[in-house]
């Protein structure tokens, strides 16, 4: 998966040995990273380094079941056996690591060790004296920094002015400039725009629509979410993609508006560019369909199930002097609550309509309990 911001603090931090510094970035998140396959793994390294090994042998566990024959993951899971003197079931893993890849160095050199060592009490010794951190699977790579990209384009910039002046000097050709700096669009721009027929006959005559829109209000609104779309604003672009599909607006144009935001990605707490405030989306609840949000608060009426948890969020009570609102929220698996205790939950915006009119649903996607938010910090 591409890495957000916080996975790639916690690789690097990795990757310069701080392990309880990235074991710290990652602990508050588990929640968050439910079935992600490298905040597992990070962790596990990082416990393994740090010498907690139950916990390092729960997230190589948990790594194992999306990734089955992933080599790092079963190196991992090898070593930890291999520690506890269950030298059959390491050979098991280290074999099965060979059948992938035949030269894999941390493979051979454990088959050798225990070779080597075929006695308990030799091998125990060998494991005592630091030799196991040898046999520790690899760290993941980490996203390049913007300062090594900026190095590395700066020096493609040098290769590319020298190689089109020599072909230039060489045989007169005068290539364009975009061949050298292609536009980087993000996907989904190009199959998302309106094309002169779709242009033909952009309203609808007749029906009965929350907001009526001119002609040109249907294009500004829709080339405006467009814009939003390549900034990465996809909450922002949702809501004017929203007032397009509550409107006159034609078919054609609406089914583009779906195959839209049909391209954006779901924003982590780190990463969601526009806030909305309980407020706004009270006021106009279908405007904000599917948009995510993060409030603060309270959780009331707490229920935990096997494999879902729904509580009832006090928005604004997380400082215990304002109530903004109560949204009712749920989590499609089992969180962990504390009711005592503010928190911050992550979820998407659902209208639902009811006797006295347009209300909201949360569907959560993530929660943060921290304590920071203990101290009530805006």
């Amino acid at each position: 998966m591409k890495l957000d911001p916080i996975l790639t603090k916690a690789v690097r931090l990795l990757r310069r040995k701080s392990y309880d510094r990235a074991i710290k970035v990652l602990e508050p998140e588990v929640n968050r990273y439910r079935g992600i396959y490298t905040y597992y793994y990070v962790l596990a390294v990082s416990y393994l380094h740090t010498g907690v090994f139950n916990l390092a042998f729960t997230y190589f566990k948990l790594a194992r079941d999306i990734k089955m024959r992933d080599p790092s993951v079963l190196l991992g899971l090898a070593v930890l056996y291999l520690r506890r003197g269950e030298t059959d079931r390491a050979v098991d893993f280290y074999l099965e690591v060979q059948d992938q890849d035949e030269r894999n160095k941390i493979a051979n050199k454990a088959l050798k060790v225990i070779r080597k060592y075929s006695g308990t009490e030799n091998l125990s010794a060998w494991i005592e004296s630091g030799g196991l951190a040898k046999l520790f699977p690899p760290p993941p790579l980490a996203p390049p920094s913007k300062v090594g990209i900026l190095i590395l384009m700066l020096g493609l910039l040098i290769g590319l002015v020298i190689a089109g002046g020599v072909l230039i000097k060489v045989t007169g050709i005068r290539l364009p400039v975009r061949m050298f700096f292609p536009r980087n669009e993000r996907e989904g721009l190009i199959t998302s725009a309106l094309d002169p027929t779709e242009r033909e006959e952009p309203v609808q005559v007749g029906g009965s629509y929350r907001y009526i829109l001119t002609r040109n209000q249907v294009f500004d609104t829709y080339e405006k979410a467009r814009e939003l779309f390549t900034k990465y604003r996809d909450e922002a672009a949702k809501v004017a993609l929203n007032r397009i599909l509550e409107s006159n607006a034609s078919d054609t144009i609406k089914n583009k508006s779906r195959l839209l935001i049909s391209y954006m990605e779901v924003p982590g707490f780190d990463t969601l560019k526009d806030r909305f405030t309980f407020g706004e989306v009270y006021k106009e609840p279908v405007l904000y369909r599917d948009c995510h949000v993060i409030w603060r608060g309270m959780a009331t009426n707490l229920e935990v199930l096997q494999n879902a948890t729904s509580f009832n969020l006090l928005v604004g009570y997380d400082t215990r002097s304002t109530l903004e609102g109560i949204v009712p929220v749920t989590f499609n698996f089992a969180v962990s609550v504390n009711p005592e205790r503010p928190l911050e939950v992550l979820g998407r915006i659902l209208p639902v309509s009811t006797e006295k009119g347009q209300d909201i649903l949360l569907e959560g996607v993530a929660l943060h309990q921290a304590g920071l938010l203990l101290r009530g910090d805006k």
